[in-house]
């Protein structure tokens, strides 16, 4: 594309496009991609073959993506697995988020809608479905489908044990 933008140290392996005014960061590998225009790289991602960024998404550094659909004015910002999963239009993956795509057995499919905002170190146990105008809580462990416009999330309940003293080293 034009007006592209390519710092250094990024590395580019078959089968990549990359679209009007994007620009990638530093320590990037990208392969397999189609890149659409406006979009913001890394630095330190790698997107894998399937991958699908469209117009005005970002992925972070040390997010890594591999049969993806990413779609118009997403973001993954950082520290993120998102793998065999479609994200719709206007989400946000929080930090720390991750596609649990493989049961040992079989790869399944993540599919969040638009609007949905997924919370800081959340994992998404596929196959799932995030509905539209939804919100992941940080922390959560999703394992059902998650119906339009509710909060999910889980937790266990926090414990402090008073007057605690660690064990000190012989």
């Amino acid at each position: 594309g034009k007006n592209v933008t390519v710092e250094p140290y990024v590395v580019f392996g078959p089968k990549v496009q990359i679209g009007d005014n994007s620009y990638i960061k530093s320590f990037s590998h990208i392969e397999g991609t189609k890149i659409e225009k406006n979009v913001i790289i890394g630095p330190y991602a790698r997107l894998r073959e399937g991958t699908v960024l469209k117009e005005n998404t970002k992925i972070g550094n040390f997010v890594e993506t591999k049969k993806s659909n990413i779609n118009k004015n997403s973001k993954v910002n950082h520290l993120s697995y998102i793998g065999d999963a479609s994200i719709g239009k206007n989400s946000n993956i929080g930090a720390g988020t991750i596609t649990c795509n493989y049961d040992g057995i079989k790869k399944s499919k993540t599919k969040i809608s638009d609007n949905v905002f997924i919370g800081s170190n959340s994992s998404l146990v596929a196959p799932i479905k995030i509905d539209k105008n939804s919100v992941v809580g940080a922390g959560s462990v999703i394992t059902k489908n998650v119906k339009k416009k509710t909060l999910a999330l889980t937790r266990a309940s926090q414990i402090e044990i008073k007057n605690y003293k660690r064990k000190k080293k012989k």
